[in-house]
């Protein structure tokens, strides 16, 4: 059986100071190796589903072990009681708007779990909450999904975006773009609000990421395939 202390073991030495340092320009805090994803792929592909695994590297806080927690999380055998821990835990943009997201939208709790998250005033959990529903939209048949819902949420979007926290306003703007690329019969509200809002800027520390423009993006998908079609898993 395979432990947390022997895959930080083998993680450490994959760790490249350049990539640590971009990682950091991001917001990733110490402890971190910086390991790139693809060499944690292979270590992935080894062990591919372990639940115990997963919640013991996410608990090293170790940014390369907790996000490869994510990848080989058993997303529906997780917790409310392991994602509201793994929520608090996460402690930069990368792990509240995509590890976080991936794993708790695989599981039974996320949709429940993502609509309390969003209300919370710590910025990171919030912005969990959007990724969550964004990852949540991005899988899921539209027949299984709350189109009524989804359309108060983006009218809630729409009304308080601007007045949101950088990294809320990023994430608010990744749930537009989701729902409008993943959800057909919301895609024409989606570009409507979006137009109206005009582009959205945040800012994302120091590193060279921009906010998407939410039309132009829908469109650059619907010229390379079909609006709609679903992802197989969230995770990356």
């Amino acid at each position: 059986m395979t432990t947390a202390q022997e895959i930080l073991a083998e993680l450490q030495p994959l760790g490249s100071e350049g990539y640590k340092r971009v990682m950091m320009k991001h917001g990733v805090p110490e402890p971190i190796y910086g390991v790139k994803i693809g060499d944690m792929q292979k270590i992935v592909k080894r062990i591919k589903k372990d639940y115990q695994l997963a919640l013991d590297l996410y608990a090293t806080g170790v940014y390369d072990a907790m996000y490869l927690a994510g990848l080989i999380a058993d997303d529906a055998r997780m917790t409310k009681k392991d994602l509201k821990s793994w929520v608090a835990r996460a402690n930069c943009r990368a792990l509240a708007g995509w590890t976080v997201p991936w794993v708790a939208a695989g599981s039974p709790h996320g949709w429940e779990l993502a609509l309390e998250w969003i209300d919370a005033k710590k910025q990171l959990t919030a912005m969990a909450g959007w990724g969550t529903l964004g990852s949540i939209v991005s899988i899921t048949p539209d027949d299984k999904l709350d189109l009524a819902m989804l359309k108060k949420l983006l009218r809630r979007i729409e009304k308080s975006i601007l007045k949101e926290s950088d990294f809320v306003r990023y994430q608010m703007n990744a749930f537009l773009i989701a729902v409008g690329v993943y959800v057909v019969p919301l895609t024409d509200l989606v570009v409507e609000i979006a137009e109206k809002l005009g582009p959205i800027t945040a800012d994302l520390g120091d590193n060279d990421c921009s906010v998407p423009y939410a039309p132009d993006y829908i469109e650059k998908v619907r010229r390379r395939g079909p609006l709609g079609k679903k992802r197989k898993t969230a995770k990356c």
